[in-house]
């Protein structure tokens, strides 16, 4: 059975200072490195480590400062996390839709996110053929799919992002007769 109570370890937790503007910096640097990042993200980021610890620095946390510095420097580029986020979803079987979906999730702008999405819109099918066979469907499947088989197939094709026309194409296609990555 779960435990639904906390074990007390004995020792109290110890209470983490307010931040100030080099702190601030610091936890942004540490995040940046850690993690692939956008800029809205990173924000997110530093605004939840203020709640959470509050602020002990003069006038307003320079939070947006922080960002664009980052940003100039190159730690943080939109574009770059935009395609490699385009790359990652392609390689896993997802289609354009859902890189759309994952990208305004992390507030990219549509300029940072256009080159991911051309490239999305390249290898669609070649995207929806990895993401059947990824979960042996259409030509990809040891047997043929009745029809409840056929609309949860369906389904999940359509979850993951890929065009209605590409879907219905290689759910009409037999087990076995896999088609060439070049069929468009």
């Amino acid at each position: 059975m779960a435990q639904t109570w906390r074990v007390q370890t004995g020792r109290p937790q110890r209470a983490r200072p307010a931040l100030d503007a080099a702190a601030l910096e610091r936890l942004a640097l540490g995040y940046a490195g850690r993690f692939a990042t956008s800029r809205a993200k990173l924000g997110d980021y530093l605004r939840r480590k203020l709640s959470e610890r509050g602020w002990d620095g003069e006038g307003e946390p320079p939070i947006a400062a922080i960002v664009e510095r980052f940003a100039e420097r190159g730690y943080v580029d939109d574009r770059a996390f935009a395609e490699a986020k385009g790359r990652t979803l392609s390689a896993r079987g997802y289609g354009a839709r859902r890189l759309d979906t994952a990208l305004a999730g992390h507030d990219i702008a549509p300029d940072d996110a256009k080159a991911a999405r051309e490239q999305a819109d390249v290898d669609a099918w070649t995207t929806a053929l990895r993401f059947a066979q990824r979960k042996r469907i259409g030509p990809f499947a040891d047997r043929p799919l009745d029809q409840k088989g056929h609309s949860r197939a369906f389904a999940a094709m359509m979850r993951a992002g890929h065009s209605i026309n590409f879907t219905r194409r290689i759910l009409a296609m037999a087990p076995g007769d896999v088609p060439d990555q070049d069929e468009a």
